[in-house]
């Protein structure tokens, strides 16, 4: 009898570890996406992104260890099994789903625009014929560039990241660049660059969204959104915003 006890206490002490190990996921994210995600002064990695996830994991009772990466590093990470899901500032799309994304629920709502130099007289797509224009790889602001190139006449050059595009127009490099609007103006605002927002060329914008690569992370999916639902109910998630957004 007690051999079948002990024998009932191992098992059990096992599967609680198992069930704790499967609840400790390994999260991908960009490296300079800001305010979703970027290192502060101290060297800690905050922003939008950060922030929610660590209140959703508090709220859903997972673990996790969240990694900078770079856009395409994360997806690549994900699409290799080597981690669990990545928050991104994600793009919600249909072409995206096709081709294997799994999507939360949305989280943010932004719109892609343009930039150029602050003493640019460029005032809409027009002034773009034959100049080059600055995007992120693998992008909604690339899609929404590519799809006015030909219209508009200009050449989409590809970067890895947000400041390289930022920078690419400071220097002369690129005429103007495509970028998440808050992206853009909390980078313009936070460090003072010579950029500005031109009016009248956002579009209508998509959702951002957690996203996992394999049927198998749909438990996470489904933590996810039940923890993005609760801190919206709570204030939680209001309060993250305007934090970094001020809205």
């Amino acid at each position: 009898m007690r051999k079948a006890i002990a024998w009932i206490l191992c098992l059990a002490m096992m599967l609680g570890v198992g069930a704790a190990a499967s609840e400790d996921y390994a999260i991908a994210t960009d490296t300079a996406f800001r305010p979703f995600e970027y290192t502060d002064e101290s060297g800690t990695l905050v922003g939008i992104d950060v922030e929610l996830l660590a209140a959703i994991a508090e709220d859903q009772g997972f673990t996790y260890t969240i990694e900078p990466l770079g856009w395409d590093a994360s997806i690549a990470a994900c699409q290799a099994g080597q981690k669990d899901g990545m928050i991104a500032g994600a793009s919600i799309t249909d072409a995206r789903k096709e081709n294997g994304w799994i999507f939360s629920d949305g989280y943010y709502n932004a719109t892609q625009s343009m930039a150029v130099a602050q003493n640019s007289d460029i005032t809409g797509f027009d002034g773009l014929q034959g100049k080059n224009v600055a995007v992120k790889t693998g992008t909604m602001s690339k899609d929404y560039a590519d799809s006015l190139a030909e219209t508009y006449g200009f050449t989409v050059m590809t970067f890895e990241s947000s400041p390289d595009i930022y920078q690419a127009v400071i220097s002369g490099q690129a005429a103007a660049c495509f970028d998440d609007t808050p992206i853009m103006a909390d980078y313009i605002k936070s460090n003072g660059v010579p950029l500005k927002l031109v009016d009248g060329t956002a579009n209508e914008g998509n959702d951002y969204g957690f996203a996992v690569f394999s049927p198998d992370k749909q438990a996470l999916v489904d933590m996810f959104n039940a923890g993005l639902a609760h801190i919206r109910e709570n204030g939680i998630y209001d309060q993250i915003i305007a934090k970094y957004l001020g809205e």
